[in-house]
């Protein structure tokens, strides 16, 4: 059944593709050429500008920002919090990728400040959304040890709190503004088994904004439909991660609005 929302995503998706957003990814150093090459076949134009000399200058110039915080160090902290301020400055969307923030103090102390930058939209896994909101995650480093379903309710109260977009990514994608929220069916199991594809993720949500940043809720919704459609189509073709790997960047670069619309699953809730 087609749904406002899948109409409105749609809309965004090819609008996006038309456009070429330009997006700012400061993100970490495993993440980084997957995500430039997933951006560049979804149809934005990935910048990975990170060090502080430049990072808040850049975001203003740039139609989105994101920011993840998967390898931290001094200086990329600086680096990220002088390119929330700028985006903040210059009205541009941002989105904040916490990852294994509950692993240590640095990381914790590092999104709590990020956060008083009031990000646009949080992207993370289950346990990383259930932290976040104040509870008891099973998560180990970065990964997951909680289903989606068991976040929804901290990610509806985070986003209130924080006045924000929380997309919770995982076997079922849970996206929510606090009031309204969708899941998202999709995707393949062999995208757990590719490193970076979340924080790819991240990225290509900072591009959806970028195209619609008055339309936050629905872009967030555009974006994780794009992966889940983009992921569910090329499992059909790969024989393992390495071959899957290969069939999603073609399938992002492929994939057009009709196949987009008569293939994304949104349930509203």
């Amino acid at each position: 059944m087609t749904t406002e929302i899948s109409r409105t995503a749609t809309d965004i998706f090819e609008r996006m593709r038309t456009t070429n957003p330009l997006v700012q990814c400061i993100t970490n150093y495993v993440a980084m050429n997957y995500a430039a090459n997933v951006l560049l076949a979804a149809g934005a134009s990935p910048a990975m500008v990170h060090t502080p000399e430049e990072s808040g200058e850049f975001a203003t110039i740039a139609s989105a920002l994101t920011v993840n915080i998967g390898t931290l160090s001094p200086d990329w902290v600086e680096g990220m919090i002088a390119a929330a301020k700028s985006a903040n400055d210059a009205d541009k969307p941002w989105v904040l990728d916490p990852v294994a923030h509950f692993a240590t103090s640095y990381r914790r102390d590092t999104v709590a400040e990020l956060l008083k930058l009031n990000p646009t939209v949080i992207r993370g896994n289950a346990s990383e959304i259930i932290a976040l909101g104040g509870g008891q995650s099973a998560g180990q480093g970065v990964d997951s040890g909680d289903p989606v379903e068991q976040a929804e309710e901290a990610a509806r109260g985070l986003a209130s709190m924080q006045g924000a977009i929380v997309a919770v990514t995982g076997e079922v994608d849970f996206v929510t503004d606090g009031d309204r929220s969708v899941r998202i069916t999709g995707g393949s199991d062999l995208m757990a088994k590719v490193t970076a594809t979340g924080c790819s993720l991240t990225a290509l949500v900072g591009a959806y904004l970028g195209t619609a940043p008055d339309q936050a809720f629905e872009a967030t919704v555009a974006a994780v439909g794009n992966f889940a459609v983009a992921g569910e189509i090329a499992a059909q073709t790969s024989n393992g991660p390495a071959s899957f790997m290969t069939a999603f960047i073609d399938g992002l670069h492929n994939l057009d609005g009709e196949t987009y619309a008569r293939n994304l699953r949104i349930d509203p809730q």
